[in-house]
């Protein structure tokens, strides 16, 4: 029989397809690329062409000679990398280190793990899409040209170590021009009133809306004294009750970047986590006598098409659990947006009747978590909308126009499995109303609430909002989301404290040379313009060479440009009071991959550094010595005591300036959806209080 070698790219991957194969094929991993541009140099030549210089990686060689022996004792050779332009540039990187005949159909491709899947590619080869490699190259080069001309140039002029990258630079720049948003933003005062009236069905609260049919905006408190004065005599009487019935309709199945949101808000876990817990979900877990089984569908893409097997099997789940009123009159399909490759397929479970619950005892908790996700929201996407009941009362006094709102799920089709988690900024539906209030209803005042308010400027981007921003503005692609703000956070020009992204001091230095002197690298336009770019070259129908000359030629002429004019910045270290034990000067505040922290001036001679200790304002309930921030390995802020090591006490939250009021002990700030509270940390107490809103 004849002998057939695959190359997937890992070996989770190798494991589980080899399960479904017969003895007449060998499963070999190439651990992601073996071949690609040398990291000592750029690789490029721009005098011949732009044409990429490729090397086998280091430390790959071993590796290598392998699968060449492994090449040469098979009859045939099957390259299954990923679905992706990626996957199809290892796919060509391993036909050239193999030798292999690129015109021959020596390329499988499938979107999830499972016996048909790995059946029908092994019968459906074909060439190496040759455009999908030039998308890649083209990619690849252009990150180069960019990474390794402008680096050195801020290196030069700014300061060593410093690095620029084409798609990373757009996204430091949206963090920063929000955080600039945030400071230039000016409050407007405005107020609101609420009325809590009684009606014959009991007590219910209606807001201020309208007076004389028009708008009612109040902006001071004079005018709400004014407003209180006119009802002080009005009787309040219910105008008009309209009910309504309001289908919902289900989101449609994930994407990459749909998938890294959700998880986010859901489930707290950042694009790079949800992505790595993704890929072991796809690439295959053992299922104990099952053997090792792909999960979930392929996780980068951007198509919400859905496969009509998958439907069946989700239609045929849907009416046996829930019934035949929990699917719709027609198979449910959704449409994507832009040029989404709708080749892929949207990310769903591989098969439905792999419940959540049955998978409990395979997978580890937060590979559980995440599985569970995209079980919810691929079979509520397939199922009968939602009816909500919406009830809506106006009543008028004196002119002045309340209204009130609730609704009631009549029937929960979809709601029945799944809802979609909102963001922390979104406004969350409004309570209940009493039951049987009546047109012309007369009504008592129970309490009239007036309360000041400030508008808020936009909130600062969280990781999920973040990638939301960049698919929006058409930054990047599906793959590139995850690692574009891996990277903006692992060189320290953004900084995440909780939830929330801002820019360092760097950052903001790196983007404001940027804007003056690259003006095209960070704007959202060109770069989205580009990315389109790429996709034409995918399609075949833009030659790759072509983009990199257009791009070339203007960024060679603002390289130089800025060589000639750019002066030296100085970025002037901040003079501490602490002084260096070693060499008696005063230690000088410097910026690094984690923060600030303090540096003896005397460097090289002098090496002496130490965390910068700021204090929070209160002191460590083990010891009484004052509290500080600190930053773990990764980054992340915590609050630990400033004698560590000598007292270990440490805290992800924010200890509260006041000892807790109920047994003194230290109390943290929390913060959720419904706002800051106070609690404390001593577990035999457990008081907890909501902050009071202050008013500016």
């Amino acid at each position: 029989m004849a002998k057939t070698l695959v190359i997937v790219e890992s070996p989770a991957k190798a494991k589980s397809i080899s399960k479904f194969l017969s003895n007449n094929y060998t499963v070999k991993a190439s651990m992601g690329h073996l071949r690609d541009l040398p990291k000592s140099q750029m690789g490029v030549d721009v005098d011949n062409d732009f044409e990429p210089k490729y090397i086998a990686i280091r430390g790959r060689g071993d590796l290598i000679k392998e699968l060449r022996a492994a090449a040469k004792n098979a009859d045939r050779i099957l390259l299954a990398s990923d679905p992706d332009r990626e996957g199809e540039a290892i796919a060509w990187h391993l036909g050239h280190l193999l030798g292999l005949d690129l015109t021959e159909k020596c390329r499988i491709e499938f979107h999830e793990i499972t016996k048909p899947a790995i059946t029908a590619a092994i019968k459906q080869p074909r060439q190496i899409d040759s455009s999908k490699v030039d998308a890649q190259q083209a990619r690849r080069v252009l990150d180069r040209l960019v990474g390794y001309q402008l680096s050195p140039l801020l290196w030069r002029k700014v300061k060593k170590g410093l690095s620029a990258g084409r798609v990373q630079s757009v996204a430091v720049r949206l963090v920063c021009d929000r955080e600039e948003e945030i400071t230039n933003f000016i409050p407007v005062e405005y107020w609101s009133l609420t009325a809590s009236l009684a009606s014959a069905g009991g007590v219910f609260s209606a807001k201020l809306v309208k007076k004389q049919n028009q708008k009612l905006t109040i902006s001071s408190e004079e005018e709400m004294k004014k407003v209180l004065q006119d009802l002080g005599n009005q009787s309040f009487q219910v105008q008009e009750v309209r009910t309504k019935e309001k289908k919902k309709q289900p989101s449609p199945p994930f994407i990459t970047s749909s998938l890294q949101q959700e998880a986010h808000r859901k489930l707290n876990m950042s694009p790079k986590r949800t992505m790595m817990l993704a890929q072991q979900l796809y690439e295959g877990i053992d299922l104990g006598k099952s053997g090792s089984i792909g999960l979930i569908t392929y996780m980068r893409t951007d198509s919400v098409r859905i496969s009509e097997l998958a439907q069946g099997e989700a239609k045929e789940f849907i009416l046996d659990q829930y019934g035949m009123d929990y699917y719709p009159p027609e198979p449910r399909q959704f449409k994507s947006k832009g040029r989404a490759q709708e080749a892929h397929e949207a990310i769903r479970p591989t098969s439905v009747l792999r419940t959540p619950d049955s998978l409990k005892e395979y997978l580890s908790r937060d590979q559980l978590r995440l599985y569970r996700l995209v079980w919810e929201r691929f079979l509520a996407s397939q199922m009968s909308v939602a009816l909500v009941d919406t009830l809506t009362v106006e009543i008028e006094a004196g002119g002045y126009l309340f209204r009130a709102n609730a609704s009631t799920v009549r029937f929960p089709g979809y709601l029945a499995v799944y809802e979609e988690a909102q963001d922390e900024n979104e406004e969350q539906q409004e309570g209940t109303l009493a039951a049987n209030i009546q047109a012309n209803e007369k009504l008592s005042v129970a309490n009239l609430q007036e309360k000041q308010h400030f508008t808020e400027p936009p909130p600062k981007y969280t990781e999920a909002s973040l990638v939301r921003k960049m698919e929006e503005e058409g930054i990047g692609r599906p793959s590139t989301y995850a690692p574009t703000i891996e990277t903006i956070l692992s060189r320290g020009y953004v900084a995440k404290e909780g939830k929330q992204l801002s820019p360092t001091e760097l950052g903001d230095i790196i983007v404001t040379i940027l804007k003056e002197y690259f003006p095209e690298i960070v704007d959202l336009e060109f770069t989205a313009n580009l990315e389109e770019k790429l996709d034409d070259i995918e399609e075949g129908t833009l030659p790759w060479k072509d983009v990199i000359r257009d791009f070339y030629g203007p960024f060679a002429v603002s390289l130089e440009e800025a060589e000639q004019s750019m002066s030296k910045v100085q970025i002037e270290d901040k003079v501490s009071d602490e002084i260096c034990e070693n060499c008696g000067r005063n230690m000088v505040i410097k910026m690094g991959r984690y923060g600030k922290f303090l540096a003896c001036p005397g460097f090289p001679e002098c090496r002496n550094t130490k965390p910068l200790l700021e204090e929070v304002g209160t002191k460590c309930p083990n010891c009484g010595n004052p509290l500080v921030i600190r930053r773990s390995k990764k980054g992340r802020k915590f609050y630990g005591c400033s004698t560590y090591p000598e007292c270990e006490f440490v805290s992800w939250e924010l200890p509260a300036s006041e000892p807790c009021p109920k047994c003194g002990g230290l109390m943290v700030v929390k913060t959720s959806k419904q706002g800051k509270r106070y609690a404390c940390t001593n577990t035999e107490c457990r008081y907890d209080k909501q902050v009071e809103e202050q008013a500016e």
